[in-house]
């Protein structure tokens, strides 16, 4: 099955850090990376850039409407991701665990629903 692992983190934390600091999170990330990788469970993943080059994009009455942002008042902000395919929850969440952010901030679990078996009109 596969699971996308969200990456929350506190962006003004993360910018509080030192060159050091930063950099040893860094490396325990390429350490992750390289052990994931070498499970054959990895299916993809990436650094997001902070929330401030965000846009966002909503459709009104047919007209295109972006904004800079997101501008939600939220402690941790989505950082980036590891997609993987695991045979249950329960391991999903063991890779979670060992992603080096979930120890400041949170990773979130969530299945990735297939798209030949989500129902019409009703994804939920």
């Amino acid at each position: 099955m596969r699971y996308m692992l969200m990456i929350h983190a506190d962006e003004a934390l993360e910018a509080k850090m030192t060159e050091e600091d930063m950099g040893k999170l860094m490396e325990a990330y390429g350490r992750f990376t390289t052990e994931i990788e070498e499970a054959g469970v990895m299916l993809g993943s990436d650094r997001l850039r902070p929330t401030s080059a965000a846009t966002c994009v909503r459709v009104r009455e047919g007209k295109t409407l972006t904004t800079d942002g997101p501008f939600a008042d939220i402690k941790e902000q989505f950082g980036g991701f590891y997609a993987i395919d695991v045979p249950n929850l329960d391991e999903a969440i063991a890779w979670a665990a060992k992603i080096p952010t979930s120890e400041i901030g949170c990773v979130e679990v969530r299945p990735i629903w297939e798209m030949e078996d989500c129902p019409a009109g009703d994804p939920s």
